[in-house]
C-alpha cells in the first residue's frame, strides 16, 4: 500500500455526483484511488435520490452510507468515528457553491470541480469560508497535473525561457457544432443553461482551463482583459466560441481562444510561451511531449520522462517509463496526490499553505470565476477593457 501519511491509513472519500449517466464523477473517483491513497466510502451521487443509492454499487459503496442528498451526508458523516476525510464535489457549476460550503463549514476537506461556482460572489464567499475553517481546498484544473505542464513551469521558474512576454492559450472542441441541448443530451444541456452554467457558456466550460494553463505555468500576474464572445450555433443561449487578450502586469500580452464549434477538434487543448531565451509549445492531445526552441539551435522535444533535462517535480509526477503514455487520469491523480499531502498535515496539526500550492487551490478557482466575469463584462461592451486585478490572483 502506497501510504505518505501521518494518518498511517487510507484516506476516507465521499464522493457528490457521479450517478449513473455522469461523466466527470467516475473521473473523480479513479484518479482518487490510483496510488492507493483514498478508498471512496461515501456518497450522495444524485439529486434524485432514488438515482443516488441506486448509483452506490457502482462504486461499492455500501447502502448505509449511499446518501439521498447532501444534507443527509454532512449531518451522518458529521457523527461518524470514521467519516470522511475529503469530499469530491462533481456536480454541475450552479451547484458547486452550496454543496462545497456545507462541507468546509463542517471541517471537511473539499476538492471541487471547475469552475468554483456559478458566480464570482459565490467564489469570493467561499474563498472566505475556506480561510476561517483552514480545511484543504482543491479544485480540479487537471491539466495542471501533467508532467510536462509542471516541467514548464519548473523551466519557467527557473529562468530558462528568461522573461515572458507572450502567452498564447488554445481549447478548441466541436462537439457542440450542431443543438445537442435541443435532444435533451445530458452534457449539452447543462453546459448552454445559463440558470446551472452561469454567465458564460464554451469560454466557463473550457476557457477557463487554458486561462488557468497559462497562469500555473508562468505565474503571471493579470491586469486587465478584452474579450469578444459569440453565440455561432442560432439559438443557443450561451457564447460557443470566444477569444479574449490579457495585458499582464510584467508588460507580457496574452490572448485565450476557445471554441465548441469547430469540426473535427476534440480537446484539443495547448498552449505557446514565448520568452526572451526561448519558447515552449504544449497539447494536452500529445501530452508526453514538450517542444523547447530557441533560435539557431535544432527544435528540441523533451518526454515525459525522457532524460536529465526532466526537472524533480516533473518526474515526480510521472508513475511509467519513458515511451509508454501517461495522460488524463494520471493528471487528475497528481492533483489528487498532492492535496492529500496537505490533508495529512492538516490532520497531524501542521501548517498548511493555501496559496502558493502545486496544485489549483480556491484561489485559484476565484481568479477562474474573476476571468469568466470580466470577459462577460467585457463582451458585452464590445470588448472594453475591464481591470482583472484581484484579491485571489497573488501568484
Amino acid at each position: 500500500m502506497a501510504i505518505n501519511s501521518p494518518l498511517n491509513r487510507k484516506l476516507r472519500m465521499g464522493l457528490v455526483g457521479g450517478g449513473q449517466g455522469a461523466f466527470i464523477g467516475r473521473v473523480h473517483a479513479t484518479a482518487a484511488i490510483l496510488d492507493n491513497r483514498a478508498s471512496l466510502v461515501a456518497g450522495a451521487l444524485s439529486s434524485n435520490p432514488e438515482k443516488a443509492k441506486a448509483s452506490a454499487p457502482d462504486y461499492d459503496i455500501p447502502a448505509e452510507r449511499a446518501y439521498g442528498s447532501v444534507v443527509e451526508m454532512v449531518a451522518a458523516e458529521s457523527k461518524r468515528a470514521d467519516k470522511v476525510d475529503f469530499v469530491s464535489v462533481a456536480t454541475p457549476n450552479h451547484t458547486h457553491y452550496e454543496i462545497a460550503k456545507a462541507f468546509a463549514e463542517a471541517g471537511f476537506n473539499v476538492m471541487c470541480d471547475k469552475p468554483l461556482t456559478f458566480d464570482l460572489k459565490q467564489a469570493e464567499q467561499l474563498a472566505d469560508v475556506v480561510k476561517k475553517t483552514g480545511v484543504v481546498f482543491g479544485v480540479t484544473h487537471n491539466y495542471t497535473g501533467y508532467p510536462l505542464v509542471r516541467q514548464a513551469r519548473a523551466m519557467v521558474q527557473n529562468g530558462d525561457l528568461g522573461e515572458i512576454q507572450a502567452v498564447r492559450a488554445f481549447y478548441i472542441q466541436g462537439w457542440l457544432r450542431t443543438r445537442l441541448e435541443k435532444d435533451s443530451q445530458k452534457q449539452a444541456s447543462w453546459r448552454t443553461d445559463p440558470s446551472k452554467s452561469g454567465a458564460a457558456g464554451c469560454f466557463g466550460d473550457i476557457g477557463t482551463h487554458a486561462y488557468n494553463l497559462g497562469r500555473y505555468i508562468t505565474g503571471l500576474l493579470p491586469d486587465r482583459i478584452s474579450c469578444s464572445l459569440k453565440v455561432f450555433e442560432e439559438g443557443r443561449a450561451l457564447d460557443d466560441y470566444g477569444t479574449a487578450m490579457i495585458q499582464y502586469q510584467n508588460g507580457a500580452l496574452g490572448t485565450v481562444t476557445a471554441s465548441q464549434i469547430s469540426h473535427g477538434r476534440e480537446n484539443d487543448l495547448f498552449i505557446e510561451i514565448d520568452g526572451t531565451k526561448g519558447a515552449i509549445e504544449w497539447h494536452q492531445e500529445e501530452p508526453n511531449k514538450l517542444i523547447v526552441r530557441q533560435n539557431g539551435e535544432p527544435h528540441k522535444i523533451y518526454t515525459r520522462a525522457g532524460g536529465p533535462y526532466i526537472l524533480p517535480i516533473a518526474g515526480a509526477s510521472s508513475r511509467l517509463p519513458a515511451g509508454h503514455p501517461e495522460a488524463f487520469f494520471e493528471a487528475f491523480a497528481n492533483i489528487y496526490t498532492a492535496c492529500y499531502d496537505d490533508m495529512c498535515k492538516r490532520a497531524a496539526g501542521q501548517k498548511v499553505e493555501g496559496v502558493d500550492t502545486i496544485y489549483p487551490n480556491v484561489f485559484d478557482g476565484v481568479d477562474g470565476m474573476n476571468f469568466v466575469t470580466q470577459c462577460v463584462a467585457s463582451s458585452g461592451q464590445g470588448g472594453a477593457w475591464m481591470t482583472m486585478k484581484h484579491a485571489a490572483c497573488r501568484k
